[in-house]
């Protein structure tokens, strides 16, 4: 099992924690995503996979959500 946590910018509300979720579920491995959402500052998503995730395809997954990806902490 990996865990990777990611920084992420933009997300406003349920609506917005959804999307990212179902984005980023459709990666292949991935088994759980979990949101922290912070409105209007940096929200936190952990997501649990089977295999450890490429960095470039979190991006274009959260991109596709319509966020960015931000070192987690900022």
């Amino acid at each position: 099992m990996s865990t990777t946590t990611i920084g992420i910018t933009g997300m406003t509300c349920g609506h917005c924690v959804s999307a990212v979720k179902n984005e980023l579920s459709e990666l292949p491995g991935v088994e759980n995503v979990d949101v922290d959402l912070v409105n209007g500052g940096t929200s936190t998503a952990t997501i649990s996979s089977s295999t450890p995730l490429d960095a470039a395809s979190i991006d274009e997954a959260v991109a596709e959500a319509g966020y960015t990806v931000v070192p987690a902490g900022s």
